[in-house]
């Protein structure tokens, strides 16, 4: 008997897409539901708050640094970092904290976290899980080279020009946290299939280090979302992420659901919350235009 090519892909992952507070849903999913996390938060920062978004949307003033049009192109804004006061910066630890705290039941034995954060705030990213209980297993490095850092001190760039404020932005850094096994790794994943990392190949373990550029632009046309990630990247965190290729993929800060669309193309289950109204209208349409796509 034949089989044609449609009928021998496999059935479509299912997703859902909820429209809520991700602190809040924590607070009320199932103990010991979720395999693994591939989130990108906000950190609560002040640039998703809704007057910096106002400000982002007009390109005047704010947070967000509006870089220079170049070759014809407009740039997307990117966050200035810099800006945070102590108190911003202590708003951070508490929001991981409350995020680790309310996320570690969730999560099976063994369940990976990958954790988008920054080089300048990493640290107040990477305590709060620890002290949570997870254990710290490395971090992965995405290069990508962004327009932060490297500018010449403001008002003085006649007077200084051989001098950089800061270095040029060349890598984002992600956590890999693990809630602890039970027992050996092997045991864990027979139990719970959770534990280790899928790897790349048979002759090639996952590595901590990736080339990632920015997310094309058929993507960001689908999605122009401030913090999209490309899918080639983001497919291979989900992928990675579930060592026997089975579980359900948490993103509680989904944005435009971009890790939500990864999953589904590699035909894994996953989860997404997004609470602005906004983004989550723009994640209804894109996560099954993103994952359609061949990348």
């Amino acid at each position: 008997m034949e089989h044609s090519e449609e009928a021998s892909k496999p059935p479509p992952a299912q997703y859902e897409f909820v429209r809520g507070d991700a602190f809040e849903w924590l607070g009320n999913a199932e103990p010991k539901s979720i395999h693994a996390v591939v989130t990108d938060p906000p950190y609560g920062l002040l640039e998703y708050t809704p007057e910096e978004l106002r400000k982002r949307r007009s390109g005047k003033g704010g947070v967000w640094r509006q870089p220079p049009s170049f070759d014809g192109c407009r740039r997307q804004p990117v966050p200035r970092f810099t800006v945070l006061k102590d108190k911003d910066k202590e708003a951070i630890r508490l929001f991981f904290g409350e995020f680790s705290r309310l996320l570690y039941p969730v999560l099976v034995p063994g369940a990976h976290v990958f954790v988008a954060t920054n080089p300048l705030l990493s640290e107040l990213v990477f305590e709060p899980f620890t002290a949570a209980g997870f254990e710290k297993r490395g971090v992965l490095i995405r290069e990508v080279h962004t327009l932060r850092g490297g500018d010449r001190p403001k008002n003085a760039h006649d007077e200084f020009p051989d001098v950089t404020v800061m270095p040029k932005s060349c890598f984002e850094p992600w956590g890999i946290f693990r809630r602890p096994v039970q027992g050996r790794v092997q045991d864990n994943l027979r139990e719970w299939g959770t534990g280790g990392l899928r790897r790349l190949s048979a002759s090639e373990p996952f590595r901590d280090l990736v080339k990632s550029g920015r997310a094309p632009r058929r993507e960001r046309a689908i999605a122009p979302h401030p913090s999209l990630k490309p899918q080639a990247f983001l497919r291979l965190l989900v992928r990675s992420s579930l060592p026997l290729g089975k579980g359900v993929v948490l993103d509680p800060f989904a944005g435009s659901g971009s890790t939500l669309a990864a999953a589904t193309a590699c035909n894994i289950r996953s989860v997404g919350i997004e609470c602005n109204p906004e983004y989550y209208r723009m994640g209804a349409a894109a996560i099954p235009r993103l994952a359609a796509l061949n990348v």
